[in-house]
């Protein structure tokens, strides 16, 4: 293993680069101290939205309306407000005049090299023999680059103001006429870094011959940092948030209730990517798995606090490290004749995939099958009718429900499922199911999705609050 680390900043952080010069840049260094790290960056809070769509909404920004429209210029539109965007960001984070107009330019020449790669695109398929629907996720890739770019160039520039010797490792490959495969990629661009003397920025983003928008959309900045981490034999990975990674949404239970987790496994990492937390990609962390990499997650402003440290190892004194809840879609699909059939569920699982629609979890029992997902209504539509077509007589139920989980790396021996359902009657809640898979990694509760909030609450009081008050009464004494 190398001496270095490889460090990824995540947009919502990112957007306050200005503070991580105190809080995580240099942390006091100086020197040859100041290196030895490695920073993948990811593009500025709601920058991607505009290029792509909105995370949450669905809005289209530059990618949503070039596939949606022949020949409209709304998309071009789109792209003078990613300019905008970008402007502003570069005039809020750097203090210099020079640093500004280098970095307007920068976004300058993106920006209008990518307006004029779409603008021949859309010439080309106006002739019957091209086809727009072939070029999609080359256009996606193209725009999603830019977001990374822009954010490492101006960290650079930050970083350069106050005497850090920091380079711009662009790995977006832009006006790159190559197709390498990832690692040639990485490879290449480290070859003469000295990581002794110099703190690379590399763009989350890294275009490649595999494609890391196809397989992993917007989570392939994790995916580029563990390979990065992996390839270079780094000693730690690191993913710095804005907060740490704690018992609940401090949100919804409260900042004075929470408990920092401070160490887990692999597996507790998995089981929070399928619930929705991100901790990290499912594929970034088989990467840092693999090559044996411990992964840290620590509060970017919190510089003093060690953060959470996730291995490979399962030991450890059994807890409950994390109630989280996730709003989701009961789909029901009930057939009296299911019982000693072969089939049934292969069919349904067939339809989820072909809609591209997430299953968290699913139960069953003679006559009936429950997946709980999360997708479109159209997509849970079109699922619905697949499975009517196939099973005219089963009887489907859809309908929004919310799943809440204590989860844990070792939970053993600590009657999680019935200490939760004396906490969620005790808090007036009726939970529709409950499943514990064996392994005592999770308990999950599915409860109606009004009463998601106050389920977290009433758990994370029963099984993280009053163990940890305990714990401290058992050291006290």
């Amino acid at each position: 293993m190398g001496a270095h680390t490889i460090e990824k900043i995540g947009g919502t952080t990112m957007s306050r680069s200005d503070e991580l010069i105190e809080t995580l840049f240099t942390r006091g260094r100086e020197g040859e101290s100041l290196y030895q790290r490695v920073f993948v960056v990811s593009a500025y809070g709601g920058i991607t939205d505009l290029l792509l769509e909105n995370k949450k909404t669905g809005a289209p920004g530059v990618y949503g309306q070039f596939a949606s429209e022949d020949s409209s210029m709304g998309w071009s539109d789109a792209l003078d407000r990613v300019f905008d965007a970008m402007s502003e960001v570069n005039g809020r984070l750097l203090a210099h005049p020079g640093d500004q107009g280098s970095a307007d330019k920068f976004v300058r020449e993106r920006i209008e090299g990518a307006r004029t790669c779409l603008l021949d695109l859309q010439r080309l398929c106006s002739y019957g023999h091209f086809r727009l629907d072939q070029q999609m996720m080359t256009i996606r890739e193209l725009l999603s680059g830019l977001g990374e770019a822009h954010s490492a160039f101006v960290t650079v520039l930050l970083l350069a103001r106050h005497g850090i010797d920091a380079r711009l490792i662009d790995l977006t490959g832009w006006r790159d006429e190559s197709q390498p495969t990832l690692a040639t990629r990485l490879d290449d661009a480290f070859n003469d870094v000295d990581l002794a003397r110099e703190m690379p920025i590399v763009t989350g983003y890294a275009q490649c011959s595999e494609g890391l928008m196809k397989e992993f959309d917007r989570g392939y900045s994790e995916v580029t940092f563990a390979h990065l981490a992996a390839r270079t034999g780094a000693r730690e990975a690191v993913i710095h948030k804005e907060f740490h990674l704690s018992s609940a949404d401090p949100r919804l239970v409260g900042e004075d209730r929470v408990i920092k987790i401070g160490h887990t496994n692999y597996d507790m990492a998995d089981q929070l990517s399928n619930l929705g937390m991100e901790a990290i990609h499912p594929a970034a962390a088989k990467i840092l798995r693999q090559a044996e990499i411990p992964l840290r997650v620590a509060s970017a402003f919190d510089p003093g606090d060690s953060g959470t440290l996730i291995y490979s190892d399962t030991s450890g004194a059994p807890r409950v490290e994390m109630v989280t809840g996730l709003p989701l879609v009961a789909l029901q699909v009930f057939e009296q004749d299911m019982v000693g059939v072969k089939g049934y569920d292969a069919a349904i699982l067939k339809a989820l995939t072909r809609h591209d629609v997430w299953i968290v979890s699913k139960t069953s029992n003679a006559n009936t099958i429950t997946h709980y997902v999360i997708g479109p209504l159209k997509a849970m539509q079109a699922v619905e009718k697949e499975i009517l077509t196939a099973y005219p007589a089963a009887v489907i139920q859809v309908r929004k429900v919310a799943l809440v989980s204590a989860v844990g790396s070792n939970m053993a021996g600590l009657q999680v499922a019935r200490h939760g359902l004396n906490a969620l009657a005790e808090a007036g809640i009726d939970p529709i199911a409950i499943q514990d898979t064996g392994r005592h990694v999770d308990v999950q509760f599915i409860v109606g999705t009004g009463e998601m909030t106050e389920a977290v609450k009433a758990l994370h009081a029963a099984l993280v609050e009053s163990d940890a008050a305990g714990a401290q009464e058992h050291r006290v004494a």
